[in-house]
């Protein structure tokens, strides 16, 4: 290994590698179709420059009314009121309401001139077409919604940073926004490292195995929120990874290399790094189980990671530290990251750990009738069963010597 290097061979902890995150910058800004938002990460705070709703509304059917006429309206008494006309959805009330008159009205109606009240169809009795009785007093206001009463005209109604849903697609729509201000999504090359990877669709000899975790890591990529490259397998070659290391650099803005931290690949990960101009190395180790001897590493502006080989390793690894990288860089606002669904539950087995590192711990969910459990999956790192099964982690803390069976914990599920 080069000298200029090994000063660097020394664990980071884990903390470090996520405030190191902030180093890296997020991606730049576009503007995408309505349809096309969901999922992507607002680049603009939105404000509305319209009154929703523009109008006074009815919130249900029934008769719009002046609430004084109907002042003591009781079944025992009720208050009886013309009808005076019908207003029609999707056209302003050609009539206006005078004290003792109603108009039938229908749920999302505007409200006619001189009425601040509608009366629910349940509340009032039909005497013949044009007079109702109505069995029950109603209050201004009362089953009306007010001009800007759901959002108001210069309010800001969404913040720069926040992950769109079906919700937020409403709202667009609401305020007349066909075009949504959002942040490019990072685009992830993902590279396969090693003399005994194959494709996947190659029968492999003795000693060879299919390229898992390259389809694995585009699965995890797209659920962060980036896009996945995928750039193929290398040898375990020096020139052969830098080549396709450069490249990737040229049409992504984050390089993983899976199997880029293990014995001899490691190595040859570091010259890597050196070799592009402008580069960093942050870690070369990081104080975490699965995953110990992770890469980090800044080329330009661009983040290069070497993950460990092994299936599951490599799935717990993306997991707790790239996929917070992609959260940042596509724009994601600190209080909206790590919104990670988390469950409690019951501990199943005993879990040994040492002090001085975090161990994620990979565990399967059942529940009963009335409580959760959390089974700890110890399989080898390598066992691509250990990736199925798994429903989500347990993460013992640095400062542990391991979680006792029957403590409660909480799972990060994936």
């Amino acid at each position: 290994m080069n000298k200029k290097f090994k000063k660097f061979f020394k664990v980071t902890s884990y903390k470090d590698i996520l405030e190191q995150i902030v180093a890296f910058p997020h991606v730049e800004k576009e503007t995408v179709p309505l349809e096309n938002c969901l999922d992507r990460v607002l680049a603009e705070d939105i404000e509305s420059d319209i009154d929703l709703p523009d109008f006074k509304r009815s919130t249900v059917d029934g008769y719009a009314v002046q609430s004084n006429s109907t002042l003591g309206a009781s079944r025992s008494v009720p208050a009886c009121l013309n009808v005076v006309g019908t207003v029609a959805m999707s056209m302003p009330p050609d009539i206006s309401v005078k004290p003792g008159n109603a108009a039938r009205i229908p749920t999302g109606g505007m409200l006619p001139d001189g009425c601040d009240s509608v009366v629910m169809t349940e509340h009032t009795q039909l005497l013949d077409q044009a007079t109702i009785e109505v069995l029950k007093s109603c209050i201004p206001l009362q089953n009306v919604t007010e001009i800007g009463e759901d959002v108001g005209k210069g309010r800001q109604v969404l913040t720069k940073g926040k992950r769109i849903k079906p919700p937020e697609m409403g709202l667009f729509a609401a305020l007349g926004i066909s075009m949504v201000p959002v942040f490019k999504q990072p685009v992830v090359a993902i590279i396969s490292s090693g003399d005994e990877i194959v494709p996947v669709n190659t029968e492999p000899h003795l000693a060879q195995l299919r390229d898992v975790n390259g389809y694995l890591l585009m699965g995890m990529v797209r659920k962060a929120g980036g896009i996945p490259l995928y750039m193929g397998i290398v040898r375990d070659d020096f020139e052969e990874i830098f080549q396709r290391c450069r490249k990737a650099l040229l049409q992504a803005e984050v390089v993983v290399l899976s199997g880029g931290c293990s014995i001899g690949t490691g190595d040859f990960s570091l010259e890597v790094i050196k070799a592009f101009p402008h580069s960093q190395l942050f870690a070369y180790g990081v104080s975490i189980n699965p995953g110990k001897p992770t890469i980090l590493g800044k080329i330009g502006t661009k983040a290069f990671w070497g993950l460990p080989g092994r299936t599951a390793a490599a799935m717990l690894t993306f997991f707790v530290m790239v996929r917070p990288l992609i959260e940042k860089m596509s724009g994601l606002s600190l209080e909206y990251r790590d919104t990670l669904h988390r469950l409690p539950a019951i501990l199943c087995q005993n879990i040994s750990s040492a002090r001085g590192r975090i161990d994620f711990i990979c565990v399967k969910i059942t529940h009963d009738s009335d409580q959760t459990y959390a089974h700890p999956i110890l399989g080898k790192s390598k066992s691509i069963h250990t990736m199925v099964e798994t429903d989500g982690i347990i993460k013992v803390d640095i400062d542990s010597e391991g979680l006792d069976s029957g403590t409660e914990v909480e799972v990060i599920m994936l």
